[in-house]
């Protein structure tokens, strides 16, 4: 293997230190990203000085799921090259680690939770620091999984586990990947769907997301709420089952984000705009379908997931088992791109998040829905890197949806919403 075609990751597992290549590395390839600008853009928004990145190397941080895939993609690829760039993934132990090496300024930036970013912008779950979304990374590809104790109660979906939960008083315990997260969200919006309020009925623990399969094994946890493919892997061990999709829950939903400090985005806009390029460069090429067994294989390696193949490869290709019989082709698979539409920063996406954040009393107060969205959400910067990929941006920054009880949320009136649920803290 030659020098460049090795994995260019870094593992915050053990807090390794490399050496960065030396500043100039990568500078030349900037005329690149300046023949795709079209000049209006690069007039109005780059006027002042040179549109290099002020930063030639990057570390970009992610946890071993199946949706870090557009990091390492844009690394492996040499997607990153042609916008100037060399970007370093760097592998890591939990979202909490995650969180603190953003905000000390160890990670440039991350693949991350969407909730956990909002989270730090309010004060919640980590110290108040301002924060920056970049771009979506990817839509749907969570579950819900259940252990095999369950099922051999004959429960097998939501309603079987309510009346469970009820007729069997226990400590009945789940578990997520973090408390203002994605992977929390769902799984509370899950359970009250069903009635089962997730702080009065059950306990609710934290565990990162690779150790989810391992203290299941154990018998820490009746079920959990996770990333791919820690829930496939379940399966694969015959130690659970899929009880839920999250693409069930809220089809084509927001799920990790590049997400890093409103700082660096202020002090280094080429280099935060050369990578939401690049990384829409690598996601376009992850959602050709034709790619995705090769995705697959580079990201199941020790460098990234360190999995078997086939346990990732089945459902980033929409091959879905839940393990008690069922078996389909799921149109909400992984998305990673939709000619942009997963990518694009929606106001309303964000402000979902903290609609959940009071719902369940981690916010004690609603705060200004929108224009926290409008903080954080860096539109503009990803409006200018679009332009540089060639990637269209839809009409509004607000979308529509409706979930899994029947709710729309089109983020028009945020309160209202959020005071609205039966089953609320």
């Amino acid at each position: 293997m030659n020098e460049e075609s090795k994995p260019r990751v870094e593992t915050g597992l053990n807090e390794s230190k490399r050496d960065f290549m030396k500043k100039t590395a990568g500078l030349s390839a900037a005329a690149a990203l300046m023949s795709l600008v079209p000049p209006g853009v690069r007039s109005a928004a780059w006027a002042a000085g040179s549109d290099a990145p002020e930063k030639a190397e990057v570390k970009i941080g992610f946890i071993p799921l199946t949706d870090c895939a557009s990091v390492a993609i844009a690394a492996e690829k040499g997607f990153d090259r042609k916008y100037g760039l060399k970007i370093t993934p760097s592998k890591e132990a939990s979202w909490a680690g995650v969180r603190d090496k953003l905000v000390n300024g160890e990670l440039d930036a991350s693949h991350v939770l969407y909730g956990l970013i909002y989270g730090l912008q309010l004060g919640v779950g980590g110290p108040q620091k301002d924060m920056a979304v970049l771009m979506n990374l990817n839509h749907n590809g969570q579950a819900i999984t259940l252990n095999n104790q369950i099922k051999a109660k004959g429960v097998t979906d939501g309603p079987g586990l309510a009346r469970l939960v009820k007729a069997e008083p226990k400590e009945w315990t789940f578990a997520q990947t973090f408390p203002t997260g994605t992977h929390a969200m769902w799984l509370y919006y899950w359970l009250a769907t069903y009635g089962i309020d997730p702080f009065k009925e059950v306990k609710v623990i934290t565990v990162p997301p690779p150790q989810m399969v391992a203290n299941m094994r154990v018998d820490k946890m009746d079920g959990y709420c996770v990333g791919e493919p820690w829930n496939a892997r379940a399966i694969h061990d015959k130690i659970g089952f899929t009880v839920a999709t999250t693409q069930e829950i809220w089809a084509d939903h927001p799920e990790k984000v590049l997400g890093t400090t409103a700082e660096f985005v202020q002090k280094y806009p080429n280099t935060a705009r050369a990578m939401i390029a690049a990384i829409l460069d690598a996601s376009k090429y992850i959602d050709t379908m034709a790619n995705r067994s090769e995705v697959a294989r580079i990201i199941a390696g020790k460098a990234y997931v360190n999995t078997e193949f086939d346990v990732i490869e089945d459902r980033m290709l929409g091959q879905y088992d839940n393990g008690i019989g069922r078996k389909w082709q799921d149109k909400n698979y992984m998305k990673f791109f939709s000619d942009g539409v997963v990518n694009f920063p929606y106001l309303s996406d964000g402000m979902w998040f903290l609609t959940q954040h009071k719902r369940w009393g981690l916010l004690k107060e609603h705060p200004d829905y929108l224009a926290v969205a409008r903080k954080v959400n860096q539109i503009k910067l990803y409006k200018e890197a679009a332009a540089a990929a060639k990637v269209p941006v839809p009409k509004s920054e607000l979308r529509v949806s409706k979930l899994i009880d029947g709710v729309t949320w089109d983020g028009k009136n945020p309160k209202a919403y959020a005071d609205g649920f039966k089953v609320k803290a």
